[in-house]
């Protein structure tokens, strides 16, 4: 017979499923001089804050608790966002693992005047649900998957998780 290790399942301490739609998650604010650069463009490092809310939104709405940010594990900036424009941020949990979320977001600019609207940012970030009490890492429900795209975007959440985990172990073994 061969040697085989023992593989427990992960709980998920009981915690019934909840569709991507729970999380879904949008916000929107109007781009004003103060927070442009000298082009009257939306600074980027303005779109990371609000990333980083949009995504919080999602991932607290799906765990039902406080969460904290893990990681960015890509931004990318494809169209700039100009002063008087709006932008607006959707945000969805693309995975959960044990305690914690992908999210993914989708940042738009429209323009106020002909409701032109584009596609300027994707991110995704990973967050860490919190116990309110004893401040630990606490197990996150499962995620139920309906559409095409959900699966998708679950199966390329996995893979871009075993590149950042082999990342950081990398960056632990040359600092050792």
């Amino acid at each position: 017979m061969p040697n085989r290790k023992k593989v427990l399942p992960v709980s998920d301490g009981g915690l019934k499923p909840k569709p991507i739609s729970a999380s879904r998650s949008e916000m929107a604010e109007v781009v004003l001089p103060a927070i442009t650069n000298p082009l009257g463009k939306l600074l980027g490092g303005h779109v990371m804050h609000l990333v980083d809310i949009a995504a919080a939104m999602a991932a607290s709405r799906h765990s039902n608790s406080y969460v904290v940010t893990a990681s960015v594990d890509y931004i990318d900036f494809r169209n700039p966002i100009n002063v008087g424009e709006f932008v607006i941020l959707k945000s969805q949990v693309n995975r959960v693992f044990h305690t914690s979320m992908e999210v993914g977001v989708k940042v738009f600019s429209e323009n106020a005047l002909t409701g032109e609207r584009k596609h300027t940012t994707t991110a995704y970030v990973t967050f860490v649900a919190i116990d309110a009490i004893t401040k630990q890492p606490k197990a996150v429900a499962p995620l139920i998957l309906k559409t095409a795209e959900e699966k998708r975007r679950w199966r390329e959440a996995g893979v871009r998780r075993k590149t950042r985990l082999a990342l950081r172990y990398k960056k632990r073994r040359e600092r050792d």
